[in-house]
C-alpha cells in the first residue's frame, strides 16, 4: 500500500491513480481529519463480490468444500457444454 499526505496526493494524483489501476496498489491519503483508502475499481469489484459471498453461508461452504476436491472431481474446461 501507498501512504501519502493529501498535499503529495494532490501534487502526484496521476501517477498514483496509475499504479492503483496498473498494479492494483492501493493508496492510503492522509488528512487532519483521517484517512482515505483508494482502490482500483478491480480491486473494489472483487472485495465485494468475496464480501457477498461470504454472506451467503450455503455458498461459503460449498466454495470450501470444493476447494477441497481432488482435482479428478472436476472437468476439464473444453469438456463443459456452454
Amino acid at each position: 500500500m501507498t501512504n501519502t499526505n493529501i498535499t503529495n496526493f494532490r501534487k502526484d494524483i496521476y501517477k498514483l491513480l496509475e499504479n492503483t489501476i496498473k498494479y492494483n496498489e492501493p493508496i492510503n491519503v492522509s488528512t487532519k481529519d483521517g484517512n482515505a483508502v483508494i482502490l482500483s475499481e478491480e480491486d473494489y469489484n472483487n472485495l465485494i463480490e468475496t464480501l457477498y459471498i461470504s454472506s451467503m453461508p450455503k455458498l461459503k461452504e460449498e466454495i470450501i468444500k470444493r476447494k477441497k476436491s481432488p482435482d479428478e472431481d472436476f472437468v476439464e474446461e473444453d469438456e463443459v457444454d456452454w
